[in-house]
Order: structure tokens, then sequence, then C-alpha cells
């Protein structure tokens, strides 16, 4: 597995979002912690060094869960984490943004009891805090390091002017948001700017929900409370125009032998060495498969095709969860 370089956290090229082993995609059979592991294991066998997950999923199964699974193999791991959307008041939790010092605090001390470590190595801002200037959620991540409980501060899905303001008060080592064959956006400002301050990146969902594994083909195998059966681009001509994207990235591959996966893994993985997708699965098959995109070659011929294809139609969220996004 080679490494890429989030400001000067190396990380191996490809990681493990961790987010559905928490239930996130309810559809393709129930939760089982112990395949979840097993899967997590099956990484770190592979190379894997990046683990992602969150507070707010499940919330806290899966930080447990990544905590079980790297007991004894601690130093092996970067472990990335996320606080803001989880609001803790006392000894209640709730659901809403929250990124103000206090309950930045209280997430970190959390995440460190459930991870099972004295510090976590990449601390995100999941969603920016409309409420609390980023001054001072960055100052308190900063206070956070300077204690040796936080390694690296990262930011979510945050605008060009945030990024700035954040990377003034404390350096900002990546940022992670939506990016793949289906979503570009980051191509315009955000990329060109985190080159800029030197600030790596971290694509999430980087095949597309599932799509881009050219294994859905209809929403009516999804379970009514699968979130993506209410996703703009899985609803009605949407996905039908999004089936032909995955067709002809699923060509492509087969001319090299690849799996659809693989080629959109492969593809991001040309767009530089200051990029470490996290392809999220609770299947030790699927680690086994995405891992291997890192011995994929592209020919430029290709590259350039599958960078011709016309982006995925419709909004890549619902009116709420796209409100949430820092624009």
């Amino acid at each position: 597995m080679k490494n890429a370089h989030l400001g000067d956290l190396v990380v191996s090229r490809i990681g493990l979002g961790a987010m559905t082993m928490a239930g996130t995609y309810t559809t393709g059979g129930p939760l089982d912690d112990s395949e979840s592991v097993r899967a997590i294991h099956r990484a770190l066998d592979l190379g894997v060094t990046h683990i992602d997950t969150a507070e707010v999923y499940g919330p806290f199964h899966s930080e447990e869960l990544v905590g079980r699974a790297v007991k004894g193999r601690r130093d092996d791991v970067v472990i990335a984490t996320k606080f803001g959307l989880v609001q803790h008041r006392g000894d209640t939790r709730g659901f809403g943004v929250d990124s103000s010092p206090a309950n930045v605090r209280a997430a970190v001390e959390g995440s460190l009891r459930r991870l099972g470590t004295d510090h976590i190595d990449l601390c995100y801002q999941h969603r920016v805090d409309p409420h609390t200037p980023i001054e001072e959620t960055a100052g308190a991540v900063a206070d956070l390091v300077a204690e040796g409980k936080v390694r690296h501060f990262g930011l979510s899905e945050a605008a060009p002017a945030t990024i700035r303001r954040a990377h003034a008060v404390h350096p900002v080592t990546a940022l992670q948001t939506e990016y793949s064959l289906w979503t570009r956006d980051v191509e315009d400002e955000i990329l060109p700017l985190l080159r800029e301050l030197g600030i790596g990146f971290v694509p999430y969902s980087p095949l597309g929900h599932g799509l881009l594994t050219g294994q859905i083909r209809t929403v009516d195998d999804f379970g009514d409370d699968d979130w993506r059966k209410t996703n703009p681009r899985f609803t009605g001509d949407n996905f039908q125009r999004n089936l032909a994207l995955v067709d002809e990235v699923t060509a492509i591959g087969a001319e090299i032998g690849a799996t659809p996966a693989q080629t959109a893994l492969a593809w991001l993985l040309t767009r530089g060495d200051d990029i470490a997708p996290i392809p999220g699965t609770r299947r030790l098959a699927r680690v086994e498969e995405n891992t291997a995109a890192t011995d994929v070659v592209l020919s430029d011929d290709q590259v350039q095709r599958l960078e011709a294809l016309e982006p995925a139609a419709g909004e890549r969220h619902d009116e709420t969860n796209m409100a949430s996004i820092d624009r």
C-alpha cells in the first residue's frame, strides 16, 4: 500500500470509512459487529492505516467498534473521528450542530473513551456550526492539541472562507468532503485552495453511496429506512441517468480487469498524492476489493474518458442535508 500525505500526516492511499458499521445504509443485511471487526482487521493486514469514524455514527457505536478492532494495534493506525453533530448537555445527549468549545471538549473526551486511546490522530469538525465562529472552534481544538489529546485538526464540508479562517487560528491538516466521479464540485475552488495552504483532502463517499460499485440497479431493493431512497440521485429520471454513468465506468474497468469500484477509486488516486479516499464498508470482501484499487493502472486515455463523463444528475443530498453544508 502506498501512502498519501495530508499535510504532515502520512496515511495509506486508501482508508476505511466506518459509518456503515453503525447501520447508516440499512440495505444489505443486518449489522454484524463481528464481521465489522474482521473487516477492520483485514484492512489493517492489507496495509490500510487510516480508519475514519465519528461520534454521531450510531451514535457512538462505530467508535466503539473501531476501538475494539484496533486494540493491541493502536500504533499501526491513524484514527480519525468527528465532533459537532451530537450535543452534550451535562448527562444528556441530543442531535444537532454544536461546535462550541465546551461541546468540542465533551465530544473529544467521549471519543477517547470509546476508542480506548489517549489521543485522536485526526479530529474533524463534522459540519460547520453557523452559531459558533470557526475561530472559537479552532481555538478549542488547538487547546486539545496542546494537551496531547488531539494530534491534527480537520474540517468537513467547509467552504473556502471557513477553511482560511480556521487555518489562520490552527493549522488544518485535512478537509473531508464528498468527491468521486459523480461529485466533482471541489475541483473548482476547494482543491486549489487546499494545495495553496498545504492541506490534504479526504474524499468521503468515493463510490457514490454504493452506486459506483455497479451492484445497484434498482432502488426497489432498498429498505424503507435506507436514506438513499429519498436521495435525489437515486430517484426518478436522475437514477436512470446515473446508471448510464456507472455503465461507462464498468466498461472502462472491464478493459483492464477491474471492477467498477476499483476503477472509480483508481481514478481518484490519479488526482494527487495529497488525496486519500475512505470507501466505507462493513464487508470483508469489499475491503479486499477496494484496497486492490491501489494496483489498478489506468492509461492516459482511460483517465481522460473517465474525466469526460457527465457528473451525476440531481443534488447530492436532500434539502435538509444540503442546508447543513457550508457554502
